[in-house]
């Protein structure tokens, strides 16, 4: 971890126009969990609903290329990152240090608004809001690694987490069974379902397959990303 690095990505990513989507998308989450809550259509099933499909599989992955790709990719598009380069400063401690950014940010405005939407709706019945919490912090680690790798190694990361997200995740993790098996989304469902007795929350992967994925998604995303890193250092001073 360099605190410097971590201070400079901090304040760029929250004086930019990423920070408006940052607080916007979970406020709209948190404004239906209290209407729900409101109008009594809060029941377990409805909550569950809420905390799954717009918690889980919508706010997560969004924020998280939000924070994953902003951390890193501007710099790297506008060739400040070089700056960063020519210091005597490991590339995976940058690359571990943006990613402890990414995190940060998706904990402050994905997974804290998931904790406060389930307190809303349901409290803390069956368990559902603290599953969902902790479903939504372990995919937020794993999305973050994800995305950061891709704004290192592509110009057009923003466009492939969108396709791998919103394409490969919601659409054909509807109707291929198999793309599930290849989902953090599903990964992090599994993790939710073994923390709470509500029946309404089924995942399709078993817990030590999701966990082993998780990690490793996590591993191998930091590697590349580091490893990328490097070899864009060496591209610069040819």
């Amino acid at each position: 971890m360099n605190a410097t690095i971590a201070m400079i990505t901090f304040r760029a990513m929250l004086g930019r126009r990423r920070a408006l989507l940052l607080l916007g998308l979970p406020l709209v989450m948190l404004v239906l969990a209290v209407v729900l809550r409101a109008t009594g259509n809060d029941d377990l099933d409805v909550s569950t609903e809420v905390l799954q499909k717009v918690a889980l599989a919508a706010l997560l992955p969004l924020l998280a290329l939000i924070a994953g790709t902003g951390v890193i990719g501007p710099e790297i598009d506008d060739g400040q990152i070089m700056y960063v380069l020519t210091k005597p400063i490991p590339r995976q401690v940058v690359v571990l240090t943006k990613l402890a950014v990414a995190i940060v940010l998706v904990t402050a405005f994905a997974v804290v608004p998931t904790l406060l939407a389930g307190l809303v709706l349901t409290g803390t019945t069956a368990g559902l809001t603290p599953a969902f919490t902790v479903g939504v912090l372990v995919g937020g680690v794993a999305y973050s690694a994800v995305f950061v790798a891709l704004a290192v190694m592509s110009r057009n990361a923003v466009t492939i987490g969108l396709l791998y997200a919103l394409v490969w995740e919601s659409l054909l993790g509807s109707f291929a069974p198999g793309a599930k098996q290849a989902s953090i989304q599903q990964w992090a469902m599994s993790v939710t379902d073994k923390l709470t007795s509500a029946s309404p929350v089924e995942s399709t992967v078993s817990l030590p397959v999701a966990i082993t994925l998780l990690v490793a998604v996590t591993v191998v995303g930091t590697f590349l990303a580091a490893f990328r890193l490097r070899s864009l250092t060496v591209a610069s001073a040819e």
